[in-house]
């Protein structure tokens, strides 16, 4: 039986494609294969010169001081002149009381300190006369013995009574009893006010020291802002009855904040403190890039720091990768062109090029974390108007 015509020409169709499909077949398996070589070689080379160069996380928050202001003196608040949002500057009146009670309090101590300075000038005057008496006192000892030597010869030759003489030796006897009272009565007298001029007696430094310490507390109703910043969880309001450690409100300092980067403890390996970071905030995205440095690790995990810390040694166990702090310093300048508010989340990556730095810092800082110099000179104003109070006191004359 022979075939058709239309079983030969399927057959030469057949045997023609077949070569045709394995080619196409062979040539897309190998570009697959170069396109996965290619793709491993890239990966190869990110890892090598990107990724095994950087840390990162989006677990970072934005940290800062948040200073509380709160009452020192116990008073009726009479003003509030800051509120939330609003800026600051350091020695500006956040809250004021009402004054009348330490207005009470600073006159008596001013009255009290004037009077101490008066009667130490007495006791002085006092003293000098004890002095003065004392003198007179050794002048009529020595005079009745003198009498009682002129008599004594006289007496053998009997050209005076016995009766004489023994009055002038109860003369003498009487003025070295007066003598002897007089010097106890200097000695006492002195006590007070030996040792010490008027400025620096016991008694007055005593009276000084309450009126300073009144007039600091009259100072103290005025509440200021120990440093520039901003306003937050401002809770006191006219009219409230505040006592001292009472917090009325917040002040957060928004030009020195930094970021505290939760990384787990498996990329800790190579972070140092120093290294370079870049830190890109939420609030305005991947257009604003911050530059900062690692100053320092947390001394432990978040979970060993909570208020109930994890017990593994009880029940069943499941392991958590954990997560240490590290904090990241901002440039002031990034700041100030950007403002951050604390608690904002953002994300941090961290050269570790360079990882030949400290785990722990080597030595302790002396340079303060924050300090404030609004109360530098309240001790000194106080001793002015104490000076003052002294000298209207101390009378012409005394030095």
């Amino acid at each position: 039986m022979s075939a058709s015509p239309n079983d030969t020409q399927a057959a030469q169709d057949e045997s023609g494609n077949a070569p045709k499909d394995k080619r196409k077949r062979g040539r897309a398996l190998l570009i697959a294969l170069l396109v996965f070589v290619l793709a491993g070689v890239i990966w190869l080379l990110l890892w090598l010169f990107v990724f095994s160069t950087r840390e990162t996380t989006d677990d970072a928050y934005v940290g800062g001081n948040q200073v509380a202001i709160s009452a020192q003196v116990p008073g009726i608040v009479v003003g509030v002149y800051a509120d939330d949002t609003q800026r600051v500057n350091a020695g500006q009146v956040l809250v004021r009381l009402d004054p009348t009670d330490a207005d009470v309090a600073l006159r008596k101590a001013g009255s009290a300190l004037a009077q101490a300075v008066r009667q130490v000038r007495q006791q002085t005057q006092s003293a000098a006369s004890a002095d003065a008496a004392l003198v007179a006192r050794r002048q009529d000892l020595k005079r009745a013995q003198d009498d009682l030597k002129r008599r004594l010869p006289l007496l053998a030759e009997k050209a005076v009574a016995p009766e004489e003489v023994q009055h002038a030796r109860d003369a003498v006897t009487s003025a070295q009893s007066a003598l002897d009272a007089a010097q106890r009565q200097a000695d006492a007298a002195r006590a007070l006010v030996d040792g010490s001029n008027v400025e620096d007696n016991p008694a007055v430094a005593q009276a000084r020291a309450n009126f300073r310490q009144a007039w600091v507390a009259a100072q103290r109703n005025a509440i200021v802002a120990p440093i520039d910043g901003y306003v937050a969880l401002r809770g006191v309001q006219v009219g409230n009855s505040v006592q001292p450690g009472q917090q009325l409100m917040t002040v957060v300092p928004l030009h020195d904040l930094w970021v505290d980067a939760n990384f787990k403890e498996g990329q800790l390996r190579h972070v140092r403190i120093g290294q370079p970071a870049k830190v890109e905030a939420d609030i305005y995205g991947g257009g604003v890039e911050y530059h900062g440095k690692v100053i320092g690790l947390g001394a432990g995990t978040g979970s060993a720091f909570s208020l109930l810390p994890a017990q593994n040694a009880t029940g069943n166990w499941i392991k958590v990768v954990q997560r240490v702090p590290v904090r990241i310093a901002l440039d002031p300048k990034d700041l100030d062109k950007h403002p951050l508010r604390i608690g904002l989340s953002t994300a941090v990556t961290v050269d570790i090029t360079d990882d030949k730095g400290d785990v722990l810092p080597s030595q302790p800082s002396n340079v303060p974390v924050a300090q404030t110099r609004v109360y530098d000179d309240v001790a000194a104003k106080a001793d002015a108007a104490a000076d003052a109070i002294v000298r209207a006191n101390l009378g012409a004359g005394v030095p």
